[in-house]
Parts: structure tokens; sequence; C-alpha cells
């Protein structure tokens, strides 16, 4: 099976254009998929539906709902490559069905919240600089982490206040950044990048103090640090201030298609989640002023 998983990762990775951490996960659900088949004796090319749905019911005892269905997902395209390359006649998984997941609302900081989150940065000291512009930077545009970490100088236009990233599917895009943003960056930019990067010649915006590019696991800390300090009781992520910049703009009157481009959302029914939470917070206000709720 080996051999077929490559062509099919070969396949996403290059034909359509899926994002790094998708690909590892789907590598990873067929990965259970080919042990499965392998303790029951037969090949991808062999496997009957009946086998298949087996093997889904054996998923559903140990994984959650949201784990099935991402390995229903991969499993299901991954046949649907077998046949489109000739190697099966028929997909043996096209009958399966996803779970239907629980949309779960994000997690929103107040706009009190994010103030006292993005005064925590010591603006005195490298990392302070540093820290400040990433969160600043953060909530301006809604980035992922994974397309704050991966940005470099050169992506940054302060004068024309864009940032440029690419995201998921290698999908690039422009997002404005506001004042205070510029302002954050622009200071570590001027007196606190050069210091992080120890005489190192480097493309990245944001630097470790060893300086080197800032992984995924450091912002995570660096963010979790601040937001305990700031004495906020709700777990803050970086997925936090995401959701808070979607959610403030569109509390603030802004059109879902813009936010929906600014995420970088493929499909808008994704960014529909945050009109859920401007409801709710409309609807509390409501029962709070209307002289009759």
């Amino acid at each position: 099976m080996d051999n077929l998983t490559d062509q099919f990762i070969n396949y996403l990775r290059l034909e359509r254009g899926l994002a790094d951490n998708t690909i590892r996960a789907y590598s990873r659900d067929l990965t259970m998929l080919a042990r499965f088949l392998e303790k029951s004796g037969i090949t991808p090319l062999e496997v009957s539906q009946d086998r298949i749905g087996e093997y889904v019911r054996t998923l559903r005892k140990s994984l959650s709902a949201r784990s099935v269905a991402r390995n229903i997902s991969a499993t299901k395209m991954f046949f649907r490559f077998l046949v489109s390359e000739g190697h099966i006649r028929e997909n043996p998984a096209r009958l399966l069905e996803t779970p239907r997941l629980a949309r779960k609302l994000p997690d929103v900081l107040s706009m009190a919240e994010v103030e006292r989150l993005l005064a925590q940065p010591d603006a005195a000291t490298a990392r302070g600089k540093r820290d400040r512009a990433m969160l600043e930077l953060l909530y301006a545009t809604g980035l992922r982490v994974s397309e704050l970490i991966g940005l470099k100088v050169l992506n940054i236009n302060l004068e024309s206040g864009y940032v440029r990233t690419m995201g998921k599917g290698s999908k690039e895009r422009l997002v404005p950044i506001g004042g205070k943003a510029i302002e954050a960056v622009s200071g570590y930019l001027s007196n606190g990048r050069f210091e992080l990067l120890r005489g190192a010649n480097l493309p990245y915006l944001f630097l470790n103090f060893r300086g080197r590019p800032l992984t995924r696991q450091g912002f995570w800390k660096i963010i979790k640090k601040y937001g305990k300090e700031a004495g906020i009781r709700k777990e803050v992520t970086p997925h936090s201030l995401r959701h808070s910049f979607a959610s403030h703009l569109l509390e603030a009157g802004a059109d879902l298609r813009s936010v929906q481009i600014m995420l970088g959302h493929e499909d808008i029914s994704t960014t529909q989640i945050y009109t859920h939470v401007t409801r709710n917070k409309l609807k509390d206000l409501h029962e709070k002023c209307h002289p009759r709720p």
C-alpha cells in the first residue's frame, strides 16, 4: 500500500494544493487504514464495501467524531483517487456517511480583554517589541498562526498598510493592517529584530531568542503567558485573536464577504459561524436594554 499512498500524497500536494498540515493528517489516517487492511490480509485493490464499513466501526470505538469524520474523508478521497488512476473500478468507500459534527462557537475575547492582552508585552526589550508586534498584527489581520510565523520581512508593506500571506492550499492574499499594528511592527523592525538576529541573515519577520524563526509551539507559549498575565479567564490561543478579529469586524458592521476574504476562507459557510456569535451578542443586548424583553 505504501506506493499507492505515496502517489496519493503527491497528488494532494501537487494537484490539489492542500496545506501541509492537512496532508500530514491524511497521511496518518491512511496509516491507520493500512494497518487495518494488513491485519485483514488484503490490499486496497481488494477491499470490499463491507470491509470498509467494518474499518469505520473500529474507528468509532477509539476516536472522536471529528477524527472519524476526517478519517472517512481521507479514505473516500484515497479510493476516488485509485478509481481515477485506473487501479480499481469502483470506490468501496463511496457510501460511507460522514458523522455530523456539532458546530462549536469560537471563544471570542471582548474588546476590553483584547486591550489588556495587547498591553502586556514590555516594549522596552527586544522580545517585548517582537511580542507586541505579533499580537497587534494578529489582531489586526486575523492571520492563522502558521501564516504569522511564516511571514518574511518582504511580506509586509508598512507604507501601504498591507501584509501579503500564503494561506491554505498555497493561496496568496493581501490583508490590510491598521495604524496600531503598523506602529508596533515598525518599532520592532527598527529597534528589536536586529538584536534577535544575532548576526544571522534570515528573511523571517519574527525570530526567537536564538535568532531562529519562531515556531508554532513557541508562539502558543507566548500568547498563553500574556493571557494569564492579563487576567483573562478564557483560554487564550492564537485562534482567540483570529476569532476576535472576525467577530469584532462583523459587530461593527463589516460585511461577511469582506471578512471571508481577509480570513482566507475558501467557503463563506466557514465564515458564517461568526454571525452566530454576533447574533448571540445582539440577543443579550436586546434582553438587557429593551423595555419589554
